[in-house]
């Protein structure tokens, strides 16, 4: 695993998944829907998940799929009050 979480954040269980009936993967952040994963992707995904050790390396593998999809353009509320 290594020396990847050096903030441990990923101790919170940010991420949520979902898989539908079609095997579909719905990936939350903090309970906001951020990926959508489909198809041969969905199925690799599944696969690692099924294989993780403990629920931080599920973490780590939803974090890497999601990708930097924050980049500072999620304001507040309050920031436009």
């Amino acid at each position: 695993m290594g020396n990847f979480d050096k903030r441990n954040r990923l101790e919170d269980e940010v991420f949520t998944y979902r898989i539908s009936k079609n095997n579909t993967i719905f990936i939350d952040w903090y309970g906001k829907q951020v990926k959508i994963i489909k198809g041969k992707a969905a199925e690799k995904l599944l696969t690692k998940i099924t294989q993780a050790e403990n629920e931080k390396e599920i973490q780590l593998l939803l974090a890497k799929v999601t990708g930097n999809f924050k980049r500072g353009n999620e304001k507040s509320k309050s920031y436009y009050d």
